[in-house]
């Protein structure tokens, strides 16, 4: 029975309304704005995919290089067995002699166990070589073991020779499981087998059933497989079977008088029952063998029980990591979380204005703001939760498709596809955060439109706050001023990210601002260009936060392309080339060079020579020897630096002391900084003899040095060897005696750049001295660049020759940076255009009455094309100009923090040694990515926004009251 009195149909008289708790209704009331929410977002589908898209994007690049990352980072049991199989321990040579050593648990330091002096090696000193040790004799009693041997090998192949890594291993063996790979055909069973690498078989043209062979060896082996080393993908290796080549290949060399490539002994893989622990490691280590232990280095022992971490003269180094890196990876994604968020955020405004008749109906039927807030932000997290799960889902899939692809560009094998699902649940609830964070400020507004104007379909005006603008100064000014003091005070990253990040916040904030500015430039425009800016500059409620995105966009990539370029200029400066750029160079130990015409021919026969440089070693005493001989009746020559050269600074505690700016002094003084270089030809102490033609083919352009070598004058590269307009060269006719005189010869010193060579003699003024000129090998320069398959058409005609001459070519500094800095640029581009694309597409949406007001007063299509494009061109040149601007801060403050890392390991170099380095961290601009961007992309965004816009009429009715 019902009654009017209760108010409510359907209770019962006299009985008490039931009341829901305040949560239940809160609960409620979102559960029905989350139902609302997604049914507008169902019906505005277009509106909704491009949001979803502009959110699931970061989460598919977050979520695939986490899983990228992850799987690549192998596990410590992951490590050992690639390095020694399902063995227990792998022994080796510790290169130190037959004397004690020290190593720690993961084998990343060795030293012997008792201090030794080493100091200078006194002149006509002996050299005594280190004589090996046999690890099989560390090997336990009971113990099962394997080889492992290398050797460089000269293999033929299609095009000539390869200098290859033979391995003797057997790979079948259950010890060996796990440090090779099989992709094709079978491992090798017998003695004329072998297994050859995918990078050895695509570089040398051979496959799997090809016949390979050494230079100078008859036997030929048959290539029966093809394998990967999981960690070395692009090594060129081939194996066989123990005792099968490498014996055969050393016996070979010999009988020809070649020195062969292997001296060391052979490693050996060992299985004990319970493992190698680390007893027997110190006991190995007492016989100079150094142990790689499954076991110790799984559960390595505690610091007190290793005597390496109680030497004095070992200094266990910090652990190091890229900051600087890191942080610019961190500010790139925090710049892409910022643009999403400015991006979306105008697509849910323009959302909640289209539905704002709906919204007022709420309103009018007894909702508050807070249920209208409620339904604005639902939207955003129903789009949100959506993107969060396809994201995630398409990272993964795209980490699987693209598996083989990363794990060829990294060189390495991933260990599995591993899953951090806590990671992969915070990257899914950053896009649910976007979305929330993006309808915001959509959501505020919408709560406050006045009931009226949103059922008659009027959109009301809203006083601009002078709030924002100031908050936006002081943010820029806050933020430049953390970035400086963290790039130059504190050297930290992390400040200049956080000051970088309050100086990008402040530039958003001041965006409406700066809009209004260059809406001051339309006076001096034509109709079109004039129309559109003034229709961005009047909705500058969603022309703000576009310009927003495509400056976040343009900042993010201007800065990562700075900071690359910069570190790409840095790797190019510290670049050491050897010759010039093109220049082959042939050096002979043979012991008079009588090979020297020999190997010139056959360098003119295969390589494109356009001129050659005959290059000779001075030689004192009786017999002419090798270089770095001490026999008796060998001489020797070597440049005497005048003690008035020496560095200045030499004690490390005066080093410690210096500031900066008088480091960088002491490193730019010419007596402290050494020389790097290292000549293509062997070059013993700089000194060379040669006329002309070698200064030519080493790229010297001075012509005084070319005068001074017709005088019969020296030339020194090196400045620190002059004294007083003279060279001073002392002279051992034996070093097998003390006795040494010191021989002067007029000099001039040149300061180009001679890579390598710090002293050239002409054969008549070596002759003035009394000394020999020695063929020492020969500079050829050439017209283009000689392909692999020359190179090792080469190598195969000079081994030919029967002696071991050295071929270099200098190819110069090689990079991928700059592919880098061409994907950077197109990446902005296309994240530009879309950026001002989809701010575009959202203002036509909410001018939807203007155009139809242009379609009803006759106006062509054209113009809605022109006005169309010129509104994204506006929005482009606009956001475009402000990124360039933001994108430099980070990426020079990052650089300063480089710089004073930098400084501080030069410091560290410089207490060591006297010679200090001279720090170069170059701030580089890059013009073409800035060239596309400030011409290219708004050109583009404009043309493709005209071309996309609807060219029909289009009337509309009335809106109903």
């Amino acid at each position: 029975m019902t009654t009017p009195e209760n108010g409510r149909a359907g209770v019962p008289a006299g009985s008490a309304r039931p009341r829901r708790s305040p949560g239940a209704g809160r609960f409620h009331s979102w559960r029905v704005a989350v139902r609302i929410a997604r049914r507008d977002a169902w019906r505005a589908r277009g509106r909704s995919l491009m949001v979803l898209a502009m959110i699931a994007v970061p989460v598919v690049g977050v979520s695939a290089a986490d899983v990228t990352i992850r799987s690549s980072q192998l596990t410590r049991q992951q490590t050992i067995t690639r390095d020694i199989g399902a063995a227990d321990a792998r022994l080796e040579d510790g290169e130190q002699g037959p004397q004690a050593l020290q190593q720690s648990p993961q084998v990343d330091a060795i030293m012997p166990a008792r201090r030794t002096d080493t100091g200078t090696v006194p002149a006509g000193s002996r050299v005594v070589a280190v004589q090996d040790v046999d690890p099989k004799a560390a090997v336990p009693a009971g113990a099962r073991f394997i080889t492992d041997r290398t050797v460089r090998a000269g293999m033929l192949t299609k095009s000539g020779m390869a200098d290859t890594e033979v391995r003797e291993l057997n790979a079948a063996d259950p010890l060996a499981a796990g440090i090779t790979d099989l992709t094709r055909g079978r491992y090798a069973t017998a003695p004329d087998e072998m297994i050859a690498t995918n990078a050895f078989l695509e570089h040398s043209g051979l496959h799997v059933g090809s016949a390979v062979r050494a230079f100078g060896l008859d036997r030929a082996y048959r290539i029966v497989g093809a394998y990967d080393l999981p960690s070395r993908l692009g090594a060129d290796q081939l194996d066989a079977l123990p005792g099968a080549f490498i014996d055969r290949y050393r016996a070979a060399r010999e009988a020809t008088g070649s020195v062969s490539g292997d001296t060391r002994q052979p490693c050996y893989l060992v299985k004990v029952a319970g493992g190698f622990t680390w007893d027997m490691v110190r006991s190995a280590n007492a016989r100079g063998v150094v142990v790689h232990s499954r076991t110790v280095m799984l559960r390595p022992p505690a610091d007190s029980e290793v005597p390496l971490y109680r030497n004095p003269d070992f200094h266990r180094p910090p652990p190091s990591a890229d900051h600087a890196a890191l942080t610019a990876g961190a500010t790139i994604g925090g710049m892409a979380l910022l643009e999403v968020c400015l991006l979306a955020g105008p697509a849910f405004a323009v959302g909640a204005r289209r539905s704002r008749r709906q919204l007022g109906l709420v309103a009018a039927n007894g909702g508050d703001r807070r249920h209208i807030r409620a339904i604005v932000l639902s939207g955003g997290l129903v789009i949100g939760s959506v993107a969060a799960v396809t994201g995630t889902v398409l990272g993964l899939v795209l980490t699987l498709v693209l598996r083989t692809r990363l794990e060829e560009y990294a060189g390495s094998r991933f260990g599995g596809i591993v899953l951090r699902p806590a990671e992969l649940l915070g990257a899914a609830g950053l896009a649910v955060l976007t979305g929330l964070i993006a309808a915001i400020v959509p959501a505020v507004n919408a709560s406050r439109q006045n009931v009226l104007s949103a059922l008659t379909g009027r959109r009301g005006t809203r006083k601009a706050t002078r709030l924002l603008p100031v908050a936006g100064i002081v943010a820029v000014c806050l933020g430049a001023v953390i970035a400086v003091h963290g790039s130059v005070r504190s050297g930290s990253a992390y400040v200049v990210a956080g000051g970088s990040a309050i100086a990008e916040l402040g530039l958003v904030a001041l965006t409406p601002l700066i809009v209004g500015g260059f809406g001051r430039l339309g006076r001096w425009l034509a109709l079109a260009p004039r129309l559109a800016l003034r229709d961005a500059v009047r909705h500058r409620g969603r022309t703000a936060p576009a310009v927003a995105a495509v400056m976040a966009a343009v900042a993010g990539t201007v800065a990562i392309a700075t900071y690359s370029a910069s570190r790409h200029q840095q790797d190019q400066d510290a670049y050491i080339p050897r010759a010039p750029r093109g220049v082959l160079a042939i050096s002979l130990p043979s012991r008079e060079g009588r090979d020297l015409a020999a190997v010139r021919d056959s360098v003119e026969g295969v390589v494109p020579v356009r001129e050659q440089a005959e290059v000779f070693r001075p030689s004192a005493g009786d017999r002419i020897c090798d270089a770095y001989t001490s026999q008796p009746g060998c001489g020797s020559v070597e440049p005497v630096r005048p003690a008035a050269n020496d560095c200045p600074a030499t004690e490390p505690d005066a080093v410690r002391e210096f500031s900066p700016s008088r480091f960088q002094a002491l490193a730019n003084d010419w007596r402290c900084k050494g020389d790097p270089a290292t000549s293509a030809i062997v070059v013993e102490q700089g000194l060379v003899i040669g006329g002309p033609k070698v200064l030519q083919a080493l790229g010297v352009k001075d012509p005084a040095a070319r005068q001074a070598l017709d005088h019969g004058k020296a030339v020194l590269f090196d400045r620190s060897l002059n004294s007083h307009g003279s060279l001073e060269l002392r002279v051992t006719p034996d070093q097998s005696k003390t006795a040494n005189t010191v021989k002067k010869l007029p000099a001039q010193v040149s300061s180009a750049r001679a890579y390598g060579v710090k002293v050239l003699m002409s054969e008549r003024a070596a002759e003035s001295l009394g000394l020999k000129a020695v063929p020492l090998g020969a500079y050829f320069t050439t017209s283009r660049m000689p392909s692999a398959a020359e190179q090792q058409e080469l190598k195969h005609d000079v081994t030919k020759l029967g002696i071991d001459a050295h071929v270099y070519l200098e190819r110069g500094y090689t990079s991928r940076n700059s592919l880098i800095q061409a994907a950077l640029a197109v990446f902005a581009g296309l994240v530009t255009i879309g950026a001002a694309g989809v701010a575009t597409g959202l203002a036509q949406a909410d001018a939807e009455a203007d155009l139809r007001t242009l379609a009803a007063v006759g106006a062509p299509s054209r113009i809605r094309r022109t006005l169309s494009g010129l509104q994204c061109g506006a929005i482009a040149v606009m956001g475009v100009l402000l990124g360039t601007a933001a994108g430099i801060l980070p990426a020079v403050a990052l650089r300063r923090v480089d710089r004073q890392q930098a400084l501080a390991i030069a410091r560290q170099a410089a207490i060591d040694s006297p010679v200090a380095v001279h720090v170069n961290v170059p701030v580089v601009v890059p013009w073409m990515t800035l060239g596309m961007l400030l011409v290219l992309v708004p050109l583009g965004a404009t043309l493709l926004a005209a071309l996309i816009t609807r060219s029909h009429r289009t009337l509309g009715r009335r809106a109903e009251a």
